[in-house]
């Protein structure tokens, strides 16, 4: 018998797993024609097999088997007993029971142990063709997956290397939690074939934990005859896969030994448009970043930033993210900031397995995967922190709305109504003009329930019906939301007074945060308030030492582009600073775990499903400046 013989009666020996079958109860009107006076102690029998008793059981069954060879309800008993047996290491037995059942009344799951058995005895040829007879669909997954397990033992045992490989390929997939065992059994075969199989396994199996252990086996096998290239190659393509498998660990140091550095280095991959019509926004990200890589250098592990030119292309930015991991081990990647190329990022991110951070506010990029986190001003947080001001602190809960008739127009008008809901408030009257507008005469008159195709009453020269006209009716709201950019706010709020909307606090959106603001509304926007993710006027010391040292080394003011990105580089590079962070796992948590990071952007948490949660700027214009106000 040879080696590998022996130790694969042995591990089934050992590990042979019990076929699941039922042993329902046999109501008396569903017995078939001619049970047995045996059927108490047969049911007796079952219950305590059931119950684990198993020496008990195993009495009443024998008995049952003895007294009533020819009853119907033989292959029950007959089933429970071979469990017994082959539990308790007697494969003779199960079969000298197994075979007492006539060929025609053989169930599946009877079969299955009657092969199980017949490999157990030695008799592996004959135990492989009366497993291969058993049609797996009638049997359960776990049978099934036994059925699997003992397919592969035997062809092991018979010297069929490579089939017993695809019998264990595919018991993994059939039933991945239980992995462990076969796996190994896997592990121990591969060690056993020549080099020209191993390389037929890697390639058959491809990225599955057996295909990667197949590479491990060949890059072990290159490094102990000195083949330094080809072994560094083959853990190069093993380690970059997203595939978890058992011997990960081993394939690290290996490659440690052969590259004389760590595979995951203390990297980061970034993903910005540095060519194309979105260069210029990439080149101020990466200024930002920089920035935070300068700041933050040189602790006990030096972290790198590894940057990556995608312009705005989604295939390009997929192929990076593959690249960075499988090439250059980074831990995690930054960015992109343009839409569709975060999206083909995340996705390739999260099957790579790797923690990404982007700055698109592309709608719902953190909800690919648990890998997938986002820092960056989405419309939603600004909804979410102007409501709250505005019923919190302000007490204003009945708002109106007056927006421009676009996608962002409407989606942000919609935010901000649910926003306001959850706080208490509510919207009571909403109005759209065209994106191109110039004059709001119509959709002024309609906030304030007027006819909006009435002609305007002409004043009066007697100063008398002057003074006794009746005082417009009280509007039905507090204050109103413009959810608009400073160009059209600059046309707009003057309008407002013009045509009898006064009185009202305006509230608006980061596209309000200009110098420009003031110069084009002036007192119109007196009082104003709006939200934004940076104020490059911040009394916060680290705000000011953020733009004090972004104006020394570049010579003039930060915006938003280079705030956020060297928020993203330093919330990385802060947790890479970390010694402890080991793996892209630990990374993930890390970042998940981030509680009121203090960035220039505003503190940062992260939500369950990878959303920023920022505490934003809020801002007003006071004495006809911006001032910050939280």
């Amino acid at each position: 018998m040879t080696r590998l013989l022996k130790l694969v009666l042995l591990l089934l020996l050992l590990a042979l797993p019990l076929t699941a079958a039922a042993y329902p109860d046999s109501p008396a009107e569903s017995r078939p024609p001619g049970f047995g006076e045996g059927q108490g102690s047969l049911e007796q029998g079952l219950a305590l097999f059931r119950a684990g008793q198993v020496d008990q059981a195993t009495i009443l069954l024998r008995g049952f088997v003895v007294q009533h060879p020819a009853d119907p309800e033989l292959p029950r008993a007959v089933l429970a007993l071979a469990q017994i047996f082959l539990q308790q290491n007697h494969p003779q037995e199960a079969l000298l029971y197994l075979e007492r059942v006539p060929e025609a009344e053989r169930t599946p799951e009877l079969r299955l142990l009657l092969g199980q058995a017949l490999l157990a005895n030695g008799q592996v040829e004959r135990a492989r063709q009366q497993l291969l007879a058993v049609d797996p669909p009638d049997l359960s997954t776990t049978s099934q997956g036994a059925r699997l397990q003992a397919l592969a033992r035997a062809d092991a045992a018979l010297g069929r290397p490579l089939e017993a490989l695809t019998f264990l390929y595919q018991l993994v997939r059939l039933v991945p939690e239980t992995s462990s065992v076969p796996l190994q059994e896997g592990h121990a075969i591969l060690q056993t074939l020549d080099e020209a199989a191993l390389g037929e396994a890697a390639f058959m199996f491809g990225e599955t934990p057996l295909g990667l252990d197949a590479l491990l086996q060949q890059a072990e096998r290159a490094y102990r005859r000195g083949d330094q290239a080809t072994a560094s190659r083959l853990l190069t393509r093993l380690l970059g896969s997203p595939v978890d498998f058992p011997y990960r660990a081993a394939a690290a140091e290996l490659y440690a030994r052969v590259a004389g550095r760590p595979w995951l280095q203390r990297t980061i991959g970034v993903l910005l448009p540095l060519s194309g019509k979105y260069a210029t926004f990439g080149e101020l990200v990466r200024r930002g970043m920089e920035l935070a890589l300068d700041q933050k250098s040189g602790g006990p592990a030096p972290v790198r930033l590894l940057f990556r030119d995608i312009g705005a292309d989604p295939e390009r930015s997929a192929e990076a993210v593959s690249r960075l991991v499988r090439e250059d081990g980074v831990m995690a990647i930054a960015g992109p900031i343009t839409g569709s190329a975060a999206v083909a990022a995340a996705e390739r991110a999260q099957q790579e397995q790797v923690p990404l951070l982007t700055l698109s506010q592309r709608e719902d990029l953190p909800q690919l995967g648990n890998m997938i986190f986002r820092d960056s001003l989405t419309p939603q947080l600004q909804a979410e922190a102007l409501a709250r001001y505005a019923v919190e602190v302000r007490g204003l809960t009945r708002f109106a709305i007056l927006l421009p008739d676009s996608r962002s127009g409407q989606e942000m008008a919609d935010l901000f109504t649910a926003a306001l809901r959850r706080c208490g408030g509510q919207v009571l009257v909403r109005a759209a003009y065209a994106p191109d507008a110039t004059d709001f005469r119509r959709q002024v008159r309609l906030l304030m329930g007027k006819d909006p195709d009435a002609r305007d009453e002409a004043p009066s020269d007697d100063p008398l019906e002057e003074l006794f006209r009746p005082e417009p009716p009280p509007l039905p709201f507090q204050a109103l939301f413009i959810p608009d950019y400073v160009e059209k706010v600059g046309l707009l709020a003057p309008q407002l007074p013009y045509y009898g909307l006064e009185g009202v606090p305006l509230f608006g959106i980061n596209g309000w945060n200009s110098p420009e603001l003031v110069r084009a509304a002036g007192p119109y926007v007196e009082g104003a308030v709006f939200v934004d993710g940076f104020f490059v006027h911040s009394p916060y010391p680290f705000v000011r030492d953020f733009v004090a040292r972004y104006l020394e080394r570049y010579g003039e003011e930060p915006t938003v582009l280079e705030a956020q990105g060297y928020d993203v580089a330093g919330i990385l590079l802060d947790i890479l600073s970390d010694p402890a962070i080991a793996t892209r796992a630990e990374l993930r948590l890390a970042l998940q775990r981030l509680h009121n990071y203090p960035g220039v952007t505003g503190a940062t948490s992260f939500t369950l499903e990878g959303e920023a949660d920022k505490v934003l700027f809020l801002l007003q214009v006071k004495n006809g400046k911006i001032v910050q106000i939280n």
